[in-house]
């Protein structure tokens, strides 16, 4: 009887807060009066609705339960932390679509299917149900509107339009406070498109950070009149330096970006004003460096604000990201789950008190919105995001040893994403050679060669996110490849560690 009882409190209770979440989405102006008047104790809500999802999901969907026993869980009232944390390996991976939706079914009317790439190649398939995608339309069209306010935005949508989530996704959301464009990475249809039209609109051009350059430059050499258009920018999908960011806007009017996972949603965190004007103080505030991110910290996060209500998020001892998404909509609920993400999470109360410059002031006036902040890193583990796609250390070593006649030659390697001179964000293969071999500038050239081939082959053989890159965008092919002397470079040390490190994380601009 008592678990009777408890089912059905927090059955009816989290349909309650569902149903109230939808209220905020009505229309995009009460979205932003919500986000504008969003205060600290509404987090301790959001927890114990976080706690209600978590425990609802424990009755009604067969993984989870199965997870909890296996894990010998014991129920325990409005602890959120009793409820061990989810990942792709450890519950994604170990249970069926079908048992990790709600009563163990695929809802099939008006659902949809987004596709991820695994860290072998594997396509990862997500399904949203109709009221979750219309969730998530809603909330990326509120934060649009915030952003860029407009009475006449036209989007033109250069995101990938393929199984991605963010490319179909995106047009949708858009079409609803928009006109909108579905080009496509396609840079002579967009800069067609935008002649075609003129310049009497506010244009959004939504896409991947590289392909936002990549279109400038275009537009720059055929002398595109930008002074008569204004064009934004809302990217996505990968981190951007402020160096990029700086670049853009010399013809971009502004440039957001937002944050969101294939394995949860594409609107979990935006941008603001506040935020760009956090992140860009960072770079020259010591003290204010010191104060958010701690003494030792010289790496330069992206900085969002989100909403706990609807995505709650929590940070492990070991600074990973975990979210929950609050809302019974969601057809395969993502509780505590942990994509892998390093951050920190601070409220908006506490960065301002850290905040000195009454210039921060005038930039929080802009957007106006009192959401607390994520410091996001990136991906803690031994992943590189380019072009939408991710790159793994497994694949680079198949494609370094496949068939290569030159690879006795190599100690190790290990990858980075190296900002270049033009702004070009590239991923660079750093070689060890092995102790004693010395190679000929043509030897090394060819060497490089040869790795550089074998790893594109076998990354567009495995990886359908790269594969499909490639085919709408050959820049990305622009894999680079640098060899090092044995313990130089990258690799410099590298022998008093036990494991090999596949990461070399760079220092942002």
């Amino acid at each position: 009887m008592v678990t009777f009882l408890r089912r059905w409190t927090l059955r009816s209770s989290s349909f309650a807060l569902t149903w109230l979440y939808t209220l905020y989405r009505i229309h995009p102006a009460v979205w932003r009066l919500t986000a504008r008047q969003y205060r600290p104790y509404m987090g301790h809500f959001a927890r114990l609705h976080a706690w209600m999802t978590c425990q609802f999901a424990a009755i009604d969907v067969p993984a989870y339960g199965d997870f909890l026993r296996r894990g010998n869980w014991r129920f325990r009232w409005f602890d959120l932390s009793s409820y061990p944390p989810t990942d792709k390996r450890s519950y994604v991976q170990a249970y069926s679509e079908a048992q990790r939706c709600r009563h163990g079914e695929i809802e099939i009317a008006g659902s949809v299917v987004d596709e991820s790439s695994g860290s072998s190649g594997q396509p990862f398939n997500w399904i949203r149900s109709r009221r979750e995608l219309r969730s998530v339309h809603k909330n990326l069209a509120g934060y649009a509107t915030m952003v860029f306010p407009s009475k006449r935005r036209f989007v033109i949508n250069a995101y990938s339009m393929g199984a991605w989530a963010t490319g179909t996704n995106t047009g949708i959301a858009m079409s609803t406070i928009a006109m909108v464009k579905n080009t496509g990475p396609d840079l002579q249809k967009i800069a067609d498109t935008l002649r075609y039209f003129g310049p009497g609109f506010d244009y959004i051009v939504t896409a991947y950070p590289p392909f936002l350059k990549h279109l400038r430059d275009k537009l720059d050499a055929e002398d595109f009149p930008w002074a008569d258009y204004r064009i934004s920018g809302l990217v996505g999908g990968e981190g951007m330096t402020e160096a990029l960011r700086d670049y853009l806007q010399e013809r971009f009017l502004k440039v957001r970006s937002g944050y969101g996972a294939s394995d949860l949603t594409i609107g979990i965190a935006g941008e603001s004003d506040f935020s760009v004007w956090v992140r860009r103080r960072l770079r020259t505030d010591a003290a204010l460096r010191a104060a958010l991110l701690g003494a030792d910290e010289h790496r330069l996060p992206m900085i969002f604000q989100y909403n706990p209500l609807e995505t709650y998020l929590e940070t492990t001892a070991d600074n990973e990201v975990l979210c929950t998404i609050n809302s019974t909509a969601v057809l395969n609920p993502r509780v505590r789950y942990n994509i892998g993400d390093e951050g920190r999470l601070i409220s908006y109360p506490d960065v301002v008190a850290a905040i000195t410059d009454p210039a921060a002031d005038r930039a929080w006036q802009v957007d106006r919105m009192r959401l607390p902040l994520l410091f996001l890193y990136g991906r803690k583990d031994s992943t590189i995001s380019y072009m939408g796609a991710n790159i793994y250390p497994q694949d680079v070593e198949y494609g370094l040893y496949t068939n290569n006649p030159q690879a006795h030659l190599l100690q190790s390697f290990c990858l980075q994403v190296v900002e270049q001179a033009d702004l070009e964000s590239r991923p660079v293969v750093n070689l060890q050679l092995r102790d004693g071999v010395a190679l000929s500038p043509d030897e090394r050239r060819a060497l490089a060669h040869t790795c550089r081939a074998g790893v594109l082959r076998h990354l567009a053989e495995v990886s359908r996110d790269f594969a499909e890159s490639l085919a709408e965008d050959p820049s990305a092919a622009d894999l680079r490849v640098e060899i090092h002397e044995y313990g130089t470079g990258p690799f410099a040390g590298a022998g008093s560690t036990i494991k090999n490190v596949y990461l070399v994380r760079g220092v942002p601009a």
